[in-house]
């Protein structure tokens, strides 16, 4: 698959979009501590990570939500010649038959996070919807390059609807999701399982996706210096991942699904994003490409919010809109599959 052409920036760019009323006083209290362009020195990443794991792992009851989903982890294969990879397993009490699963991959910028990360506040989405998680553990950037972390979180899907009947789950209605690099991870899961002849998927959720190394949108330069991940952290992200491949035209579109020149025969998308983040345009350019390909996409993009809006300031109503837009989407995916 060869690459899309540079996107052009010729365009004059307005002014910052302005940040929703609500979440305007969060983010000042976030970028204390978070500033924008917080990730764009790699001598402090080892401190970040650090901050962001936030002490001591919760404890596994943490993840069942009064007794709604029984907890467990796996150790499973990871790619070949690579080492294992560690999944999160949730699954709904009491379901007397196969149930419809989430496959999830964590944010973190390509460089943080661990397969906790957004697993709560999806656990909340489907709580009694009858529906199963799955996080998976990928070995995290600069550490580990691309292919490594979506080879991982390939590896850990295969094992998953390998092992459907195991896990009581259906392989027939296997949805990817993820925020943030997750989002960028689980278009690229589409893409391969497309290309591979790998599990068939029911659908793809992403949720402020990570999707263009190039990183030279006009969203990406009108918030430069604003919100949560600007255009510097992103910058240091897509480095750490790709080394000097980024923005060339090597880089492939398992590692920035933007890149990818063919969006047909894709599972349907959700794709939401904030009007006011460096990843606007992108996403909203990949619903539209879906769309050209003679796809189904579904696309939000929430006016004001920055990065990550949802997690951080979860009491604003555009936060609490954005999460409420996701559990009617998935009821018609489900629905449209016969459940």
């Amino acid at each position: 698959m060869t690459a899309t052409p540079v996107p052009d920036t010729a365009a004059p760019v307005g002014p910052p979009v302005p940040f929703d009323p609500e979440l305007a006083p969060a983010l000042a209290a976030i970028n204390e501590v978070l500033p924008p362009d917080a990730f764009a020195d790699p001598a402090t990443l080892s401190q970040l990570r650090e901050g962001m794991r936030g002490g001591e792992e919760p404890p596994r009851d943490a993840f069942s939500r009064g007794g709604a989903f029984a907890v467990e982890e796996r150790t499973v294969p990871g790619p070949e010649g690579a080492p294992d990879i560690s999944l999160l397993i949730c699954r709904p009490t009491g379901a007397t038959a196969p149930t419809p699963v989430i496959y999830h991959t964590h944010g973190g910028g390509m460089i943080t996070g661990d397969k906790r990360g957004g697993v709560p506040e999806l656990l909340e989405l489907i709580d009694g919807m009858g529906i199963a998680l799955v996080s998976v553990e990928y070995r995290l950037a600069p550490e580990t390059p691309h292919p490594g972390p979506v080879e991982d979180c390939y590896a850990g899907l295969v094992w998953t609807a390998g092992h459907a009947v195991e896990l009581g789950i259906d392989p027939a209605r296997v949805i990817v999701a993820g925020a943030s690099a997750g989002g960028g991870l689980a278009a690229a899961l589409a893409l391969m399982a497309r290309d591979r002849r790998g599990p068939a998927l029911l659908a793809q959720m992403l949720m402020y996706p990570m999707l263009d190394d190039r990183n030279d949108t006009p969203s990406a330069h009108q918030m430069a210096g604003l919100g949560v991940w600007d255009r510097t952290s992103n910058q240091a992200g897509w480095d750490a991942l790709l080394g000097q491949a980024r923005g060339t035209g090597t880089v492939s579109p398992y590692a920035a699904p933007a890149r990818a020149t063919d969006l047909s025969g894709l599972p349907p998308a959700f794709l939401d994003v904030g009007s006011a983040e460096t990843f606007r345009d992108e996403v909203v350019t990949y619903a539209g490409r879906i769309w050209q390909a003679g796809g189904h996409a579904e696309l939000h993009v929430w006016p004001g919010a920055f990065h990550g809006f949802d997690l951080m300031a979860p009491q604003a109503a555009v936060s609490q809109d954005a999460r409420a837009a996701r559990g009617p989407w998935l009821r018609r995916i489900l629905s449209s599959a016969g459940r």
